[in-house]
């Protein structure tokens, strides 16, 4: 693997598992928090991603897409568990 690649799929992976602890952190410490709280923060993040109109970088733009889908990741695994 070119380090190139190597260094984008690390960062991604950090991250995506950091946001997902700090999804998980919250939901158990705040009571008032409701599944579509964070569904409104993901609506807020698809906003974000698509204002990009001067180009981020491939820092951000990894960035955004890990914190995108750890949220996504999050809200499935939320409304699963509730079933």
């Amino acid at each position: 693997m070119s380090s190139s690649v190597e260094w984008k799929e690390i960062k991604y992976t950090e991250v995506f598992e950091e946001e997902l602890r700090g999804l998980e952190r919250r939901r158990k410490s705040d009571p008032n928090c409701k599944v579509e709280d964070i569904e409104g923060l993901l609506q807020h993040l698809y906003i974000m991603d698509g204002a990009d109109w001067y180009g981020r970088g491939d820092v951000q733009d990894i960035t955004m897409a890990a914190t995108i889908a750890a949220y996504e990741c999050f809200i499935a695994q939320w409304k699963a568990s509730a079933r």
